[in-house]
């Protein structure tokens, strides 16, 4: 495997990694706000409506990271090496 082979496989796991530390943060976020409010909501209909949204709002959002990630690894040599000739020619640039 190339150097550039390597650099994009390491650009494309931090990619990976931050999409899904994202996507956990977003649901224990959703789920704490649901927690943290359940008190206010004034009546079962309501509280089931805001559960459903907020369910809504994790599935279509898991569903769009998941499909850029795939994105991302179909496209990947495209993607990340414009980035790797991008930053070499910044960091040459600079010296």
């Amino acid at each position: 495997m190339s150097e550039r082979d390597q650099r994009i496989a390491a650009m494309h796991r931090g990619d990976i990694r931050v999409a899904w530390a994202f996507v956990l943060g977003l649901w224990f976020a959703i789920i704490f706000v649901a927690l943290a409010t359940w008190d206010l909501a004034p009546a079962g209909t309501a509280r089931l409506i805001l559960l459903g949204a907020g369910a809504v709002i994790l599935l279509f959002n898991t569903a769009a990271i998941m499909a850029m990630l795939r994105h991302y690894r179909e496209d990947r040599d495209f993607i990340y090496g414009l980035d790797i000739t991008f930053l070499d020619q910044a960091r040459g640039a600079r010296k």
